[in-house]
């Protein structure tokens, strides 16, 4: 039976004991984990810590410590899942602010927002039966694989021209002369040749088929096995893959096999527990993050784009116009490239700027609302390289922040940074608003 903790952003784990558990029936900020657990989750994240590719993974798993409560581990800016031993799952799930009281809505929200990202197939992901609510999240991605691979079957199965090497009774292809005289010294009527076979056991398909296969022993939901033991039959005449490693290197995406794209980086993800994150798992541990700064910025993007477009105005999704500087002793040199998450172009040419922040932020003026000087920094430059006429940058809504008057910033010397707050949950909705902020001016 696994286990599943479901935490959010910036919540705290920490040890069970009685105080603890006494605790977080007034505190919601805190998940309790039983002892054994708590110490194997620290083991997992120092195993990674101690990498060197994976250095970076205390910039979002924190270890902390509180009187009386000892040490905490928390969760910012990557959410997803992360698979223990012992059938343990921890979900982190992205801190969402709702307009009003209602049922759980956060996982529909995130797979939502993810459907906006590259990795994920927006159709399959729109079109998947899913109640989020009764599955846990890698239930989910497991189920969004089945109804990928399912597509793929319905438009039908690729198949390739594959190398073979036989000894036949017939001639084919070219004779290996070296080995046909090594085989049939004494069978005359045989010829060892090698030809290309059009087939469906192509790298592709083996990759796919042996994620079906390790899916089927991992899914704990009877809906999904069954949807896997269907898509099988299919894939009948592919053998699984014995070489991952070989048979990734061996897959060109191009226009024939452009349907595999998708599948294959979760086959990926799936097979050699790899992660969209800086660091994936062991055999017996595995994580799956996606970083939310990431993923709202290809929310954003894909909506806002979608309004603007149908009003005529050109969109420009991470930018590559302009550098910092232009030249080195006065000889061309071109480096620190500026690169705006959207550039927008209305039909009088003139041009704004916008930059999306996973980060929430405080309803406090004397601290600048708890923008970096860093983002404004950044604004500065994008307004004076590109002669922009608004520059604007865009934070998540919170509940701190929902009834607060406009935030404008003025240098004095014609740069204005407006402050937006989008409000993922209504996304549609709070674009409309920032389109009008734009059409306003």
């Amino acid at each position: 039976m696994m286990q599943v903790l479901e935490v959010r952003e910036f919540e705290k784990i920490i040890e069970a004991n009685e105080k603890n558990q006494n605790l977080k029936r007034f505190d919601k900020q805190y998940q309790c984990l039983d002892k054994k657990t708590f110490h194997e989750f620290l083991e997992f994240i120092h195993e990674f810590e101690q990498k060197e590719e994976n250095s970076d993974i205390l910039n979002f798993i924190t270890i902390g410590y509180k009187k009386a409560l000892g040490q905490t581990i928390t969760f910012k800016n990557y959410v997803g899942l992360i698979q223990l031993k012992k059938n343990v799952q921890i979900q982190i799930l992205p801190k969402i602010a709702f307009l009003k009281e209602e049922k759980d809505e956060t996982k529909k929200v995130f797979l939502k927002m993810l459907r906006s990202m590259k990795d994920f197939s927006g159709k399959t992901a729109a079109n998947a039966n899913l109640n989020p609510e009764n599955m846990n999240l890698y239930e989910i991605f497991i189920n969004l694989y089945i109804q990928e691979v399912r597509r793929l079957v319905k438009n039908g199965i690729k198949s390739s021209y594959l190398n073979q090497e036989e000894n036949l009774n017939v001639y084919k292809g070219k004779l290996l002369v070296n080995e046909h005289l090594k085989q049939n010294i004494v069978h005359k009527e045989r010829f060892y040749v090698v030809f290309d076979e059009y087939q469906a056991n192509c790298p592709q398909n083996r990759l796919i088929k042996s994620t079906l296969l390790k899916l089927q022993q991992l899914t704990g939901s009877a809906q999904n096995s069954k949807e896997i033991r269907q898509l099988l039959v299919s894939f009948e005449l592919v053998e699984p893959s014995k070489n991952y490693e070989k048979d990734f290197s061996k897959v060109v995406i191009d226009r024939t096999t452009k349907c595999y794209e998708v599948l294959l980086k979760w086959s990926k993800v799936f097979l050699k527990n790899k992660s969209f994150s800086m660091f994936s798992g062991t055999e017996s541990a595995r994580a799956l993050l996606f970083p939310m700064e990431k993923v709202f910025e290809a929310y954003v993007a894909k909506n806002l784009k979608k309004r603007l477009n149908q009003a005529g105005w050109d969109v420009s999704i991470q930018d590559k116009g302009y550098y910092l500087f232009d030249t080195l002793n006065g000889e061309k040199y071109q480096k620190f490239a500026l690169r705006p998450d959207l550039v927008i172009t209305r039909p009088d040419e003139s041009i704004i700027i916008l930059d999306t922040k996973w980060k929430s932020l405080i309803n406090n003026k004397k601290a600048n609302y708890g923008i970096s000087q860093a983002d404004m920094y950044q604004m500065y430059a994008y307004a004076k390289k590109y002669q922009a006429s608004e520059v604007w940058l865009l934070y998540p809504m919170n509940e701190e922040m929902r009834n607060t008057e406009p935030i404008l910033f003025d240098s004095g010397d014609g740069v204005r940074v407006s402050v937006f707050l989008v409000d993922v949950a209504q996304i549609e909705e709070s674009l409309e608003k920032l389109f009008l902020a734009f059409s306003s001016k």
